[in-house]
């Protein structure tokens, strides 16, 4: 988590942010559900995936 919010730093990504980004790359999946907007659109996972956050994805 450290080495991500290093990555992140100018964002900045917080704890809870790197958890999930983590948690996508141990489970090989980029659909999430945050509230915060703002930062997951620059977060990828597996250092490529861009994630699709499922609360902000257009209904």
């Amino acid at each position: 988590m450290t080495e991500l919010m290093r990555q992140y730093a100018d964002l900045p990504m917080d704890l809870a942010d790197a958890s999930l980004v983590l948690l996508a790359e141990e489970l090989g999946e980029g659909r999430i559900v945050s509230t915060d907007g703002s930062d997951f659109h620059a977060y990828r996972w597996k250092s490529q995936h861009p994630f699709s956050n499922l609360l902000l994805a257009p209904s």
